[in-house]
């Protein structure tokens, strides 16, 4: 799976543009302006933009308006790296992550994961298969990412009834739609840390080739080693578990099994099996006619990651199950799990300029996917996923701001394997939607409406489901003075089954669960109502959202306390659901003189989550609280942060609590280059106290922790 990955090659490549860039961004006017807090960024010039989110949803002039709308820029990405996008965007109000593994972990959205939050590239899904399962990893490397962008609301209704969460759109550089000014641009990204032994760099350059083809290319690499953790690899009553497991093993004169039990419970200071590596190599042209563009791209994504196993079960004694071949095969089938992921990409844009009539742009998004996911037991295959998928959407944007749009989606899934716990099947989407705002002065309206066909088969079973799909939201907000808006979204939304969660039923080995499906689910839909409110009061910016949402046949994987092939069985199960919660930010001066700037920044989000039954959803992340104190001093910025992640004691059936920890961070930057931001060295010091933390929406938190105290160098470069 690792195929010529040259580490000589890439490490050449980096070293050539971080020597370059210096004389380079001095020449220069700089690409991008802003600070470190959170902030938002201009498509089309990169600057910040104050107290307005503009994304890149064209047509939808005020969307941070409707709902509290996120977006990272290229300095927050440095400051918050990770090889996951899930990790990436964790301290925004209302994101967790599912933290799976350090090779796999998806981003949450207001307790909602997997098929409810849709992870697009440029507006496009990933192709994927991350959303069916956590052990997943999402095909997207943050080191090549120029923008990455949260919606949530009406806006979300542009990119499928699966987005009941939220969107998280991922921003790259693959299909240029500019001819760069000096007729190179060169971005550069390059990190070392200590808790993973972290070597990972990632360069970009797009070249104009005359006044209107650009054509660009970009690449990465990453690769980790185990990750160090403080304190035990278990929870206490895991490890009391186990314990006493050896001590009745040692009574039976099993001393082998035993010694084995206490140097499992025992394990401290690093995860084993968590080691990551992963490369891309993409490439793309843009032609760029007047006000319109078109271009086209391939991309290659190859990571190769460890899953850290549950030493209390999840082992597939093999030698058992065939009743013969004895310990030598029991032995095999205890090998550690692998994950060998590698997709192509193929992709094609066109942005066409209409003129000054009702419609004034056409936007053409069209991409190929071509997936397969590998899990290895020891160095034996164990199951392949393999993917087709095909996504088309064509979007009109209104002069009058607004979109009309259309979206076809085709995806092809089999798993093969001795342990294919899904079914092959396919399933076709068809969408028609659109989005319109309406200004009455200081009274703005935002409709969305969306209608969708689905379409699951699954032949060697020889069942199929359709399902009609009609979602809408309507969203109005007033003016409360002069950059302050609140308002209210009441909003209707509808879900198919995904083919996983219809015809699942076998062992999963990397989730170390059996997982069984439900080929009768019925379509979940929830209504929703949120108040919001967002702007500026002098230097004081803010946003504020409460949240209700009320399910029906809200469908969930829970534990039912049963074990199959010594696996503890999880169905998917359906009833109604009541989701609620808040998210609240506030980023207030403190000091602002000539060459000295002092600032807070506060967030905080809290999601509950109950069944019908009275029965609590399963891992619901608990309340989080973020402070940070960040002073820019000439060239230089240093943020120091505190979160604190309240304990989980509202548990699902099977659950166990998890504690409360905090974590300390500071981030120090330097701009060497006087009146530059593009080139930005930092040193970042991330959960100093060396804390114990474990993140309740993940499956294997009861054996796998979160970083322990890490040392992080990097670089970022743009000319």
């Amino acid at each position: 799976m690792k195929h010529f990955t040259s580490r000589i090659a890439i490490a050449t490549a980096l070293s050539i543009g971080v020597t370059a860039s210096p004389a380079f961004a001095e020449a220069n006017e700089p690409r991008q302006q802003g600070t470190n807090a959170l902030r938002a960024v201009a498509p089309a010039t990169g600057e910040a933009i104050s107290g307005e989110i503009i994304v890149s949803a064209e047509g939808l002039k005020e969307l941070d308006f409707i709902t509290g709308q996120d977006a990272l820029d290229e300095e927050d990405i440095q400051e918050n790296l990770d090889g996951q996008i899930g990790e990436v965007l964790e301290k925004l109000p209302g994101v967790s992550a599912t933290s799976f593994t350090p090779g796999a972990s998806r981003p949450i959205l207001r307790g909602q994961d997997g098929e409810r939050v849709r992870v697009l590239v440029d507006g496009l899904g990933t192709g994927d298969v991350a959303n069916t399962s956590a052990d997943h990893a999402t095909s997207i490397d943050p080191l090549t990412v120029s923008r990455i962008e949260v919606l949530r609301g009406p806006a979300a209704l542009l990119y499928g009834s699966q987005a009941l969460g939220g969107v998280v759109n991922v921003i790259d550089r693959r299909i240029p739609t500019e001819v760069p000014e000096t007729g190179i641009a060169v971005d550069a990204l390059l990190a070392a840390d200590t808790a993973s032994n972290l070597l990972s760099g990632g360069v970009s350059l797009d070249a104009a080739l005359g006044d209107m083809f650009v054509v660009h290319f970009d690449g990465s690499y990453r690769d980790t080693d185990d990750l160090e953790i403080p304190g035990f690899q278990l929870t206490d009553d895991l490890r009391a578990d186990l314990l006493a497991d050896a001590a009745e093993e040692e009574e039976e004169g099993e001393l082998e099994e035993a010694e084995e039990l206490r140097e499992a419970a025992n394990q401290e200071g690093f995860l084993p099996n968590s080691s990551t590596e992963t490369y891309t190599l993409n490439g793309g042209f843009g032609v760029i006619l007047g006000d319109s563009s078109f271009g086209a791209s391939v991309g290659y994504y190859d990571t190769f990651y460890g899953i850290v196993g549950n030493p209390e079960g999840g082992h597939h004694h093999h030698g058992e199950e065939e009743g013969e071949g004895g310990e030598e095969e029991e032995e095999e089938g205890e090998e550690t799990v692998s994950i060998g992921l590698e997709q192509w990409r193929f992709d094609v844009r066109g942005d066409i300029a209409l003129g000054d009539g009702f419609a004034e742009r056409l936007k053409i998004r069209a991409g190929y996917s071509d997936y397969t996911h590998t899990e290895f037991e020891g160095t034996e295959v164990g199951t392949v996923f393999d993917t087709e998928s095909f996504e088309a959407r064509a979007e009109l944007i209104q002069s009058t701001g607004g979109v009309i749009g259309a979206q076809y989606t085709f995806r092809d899934f089999s798993a093969v394997g001795e342990e294919a716990f899904v079914a092959p099947n396919e399933t076709t989407q068809l969408a028609l939607f659109t989005v319109q705002e309406f200004d009455f002065g200081g009274f703005q309206v935002e409709a969305a409406g969306r209608y969708e066909r689905v379409d699951v088969e699954a032949d060697t079973l020889g069942l199929e489901r359709d399902f009609d799909l009609f979602s809408g939201a309507l969203s109005g907000i007033v003016e409360a003075g002069e950059g302050v808006r609140f308002g209210a979204t009441v909003s209707r939304t509808e879900r198919a089954p995904a083919g996983e969660e219809l015809f699942a039923n076998g062992p999963h080995i990397a989730t170390q669960i059996f997982e069984v499906g439900d080929p009768d689910l019925d379509i979940e839909a929830a209504w929703g109502l949120e108040g919001f409110v967002r702007g500026e009061l002098g230097p004081l910016n803010f946003g504020a959202s409460v949240y209700y949402q009320s399910f029906e046949n809200f469908i969930y994987l829970s534990d039912t306390g049963l074990e199959e092939d010594d696996l503890p069985v999880f169905n998917f199960l359906q009833q109604d659901a009541e989701f609620s919660g808040f998210e609240a930010d506030v980023v207030f001066p403190i000091v602002d003189t000539d060459g000295f700037a002092l600032s807070g920044d506060v967030r905080a989000s809290y999601v509950v989550a109950e069944l019908d039954d009275g029965t609590d959803v399963p891992r619901i992340p608990p309340f989080t609280l973020l402070a940070a104190l960040e002073a820019d001093v000439d060239a230089f910025n240093l943020r120091a942060e505190v979160q604190r992640f309240g304990p989980q004691k509202d548990l699902a059936p099977n659950e166990t609590e998890t504690d409360g920890f905090t974590l300390a961070n500071f981030y120090l930057s330097w701009r060497p280059l006087e009146g530059n931001r593009n080139v930005t060295l930092q040193l970042a010091g991330e959960n100093l106290f060396d804390n114990t933390g474990r993140r309740h929406s993940s499956f294997t938190k009861d054996f796998v922790t979160l970083p322990g105290r890490n040392i992080r160098v990097s670089a970022r470069l743009s000319f």
